[in-house]
């Protein structure tokens, strides 16, 4: 190529670049986003519901709203795309999974692992939180050895990344499923399980509600908890993935954490 058609190719290379930045910031690009990420015209976030706290779970609050971290995220969210948000409420993560592909929800924030890739896209991690479990008062369980042991009764949440965590870890033990963390609870809390497997934070803030249950001290698994939109939705996932690093940087992830109790836990990202 002649020299001399360098100044114009470049030129020409820059109005194209300038034309797609252009076309990324237009009326009919947000409109093609919010079709996709908001097809009935409202952010429909899926949430769990759950009084075990924390960066994943949500609550119901007195007045029939909820709270969570994801709830604020969700707003935060639905707000930059210009659109209302609608929290879609499910007992456990499992079952979020289950109405990826429904058409139920448009965005969710819960624990990825392999087999939910195969359902939902996910975009940046926000918690890594270690699995373990929470054993009944006066077990003589006191570590991971004792805990797996034949006739030994072990819970999670039915269908979630820790219950799959638990099965491949316990080789003696049939880890049983439940649908929601309250039923889980007030097993444990009667003696009718021997112990129950979610993250540390979730069951040291357990412990302090059930006296005289100990949670171990090893750790079985590291649960990753990231944002997600169903597959095949491409511009809702590259808007998610910037919405989430925006998010570790400018301030709302901190202070979605703080608003829920978590003011000393660490921010992270994938």
């Amino acid at each position: 190529m002649s020299n001399r058609f360098v100044p114009r190719f470049a030129g020409l290379a820059f109005v194209v670049m300038i034309l797609g930045v252009t076309m990324m910031t237009t009326p009919a690009f947000a409109d093609d986003l919010r079709s996709e990420i908001a097809p009935t015209g409202k952010l429909r976030v899926a949430i769990a519901i759950s009084a075990a706290g924390g960066a994943f779970w949500s609550n119901k609050t007195e007045s029939g709203g909820f709270a969570g971290v994801p709830v604020d995220l969700a707003k935060e969210m639905a707000a930059q795309l210009g659109v209302l948000v609608e929290y879609v409420a499910y007992p456990n993560s499992g079952q979020i999974t289950n109405a990826a592909t429904k058409g139920d929800w448009d965005v969710t924030f819960l624990p990825q692992d392999p087999e939910r890739e195969t359902k939902m896209s996910f975009g940046p991690i926000y918690e890594v939180a270690d699995a373990t479990y929470i054993v009944k008062a006066g077990s003589p369980i006191t570590d991971f050895a004792t805990l797996d042991q034949t006739g030994v009764k072990v819970a999670a949440v039915n269908n979630t990344t820790t219950m799959r965590g638990a099965q491949a870890h316990l080789k003696n033990v049939k880890v049983t499923g439940y649908q929601t963390y309250d039923e889980i609870f007030n097993l444990l809390k009667n003696g009718e399980i021997d112990a129950f497997a979610l993250s540390r934070d979730q069951l040291n803030a357990m412990a302090k509600k059930i006296p005289g249950t100990k949670v171990l001290d090893e750790t079985f698994k590291k649960t990753v908890t990231a944002v997600a939109v169903p597959l095949n939705h491409p511009q809702s996932l590259a808007f998610v993935k910037k919405f989430m690093t925006d998010a570790t940087t400018n301030g709302t992830l901190r202070k979605a954490y703080d608003n829920n109790g978590l003011k000393d836990a660490p921010i992270r990202t994938q």
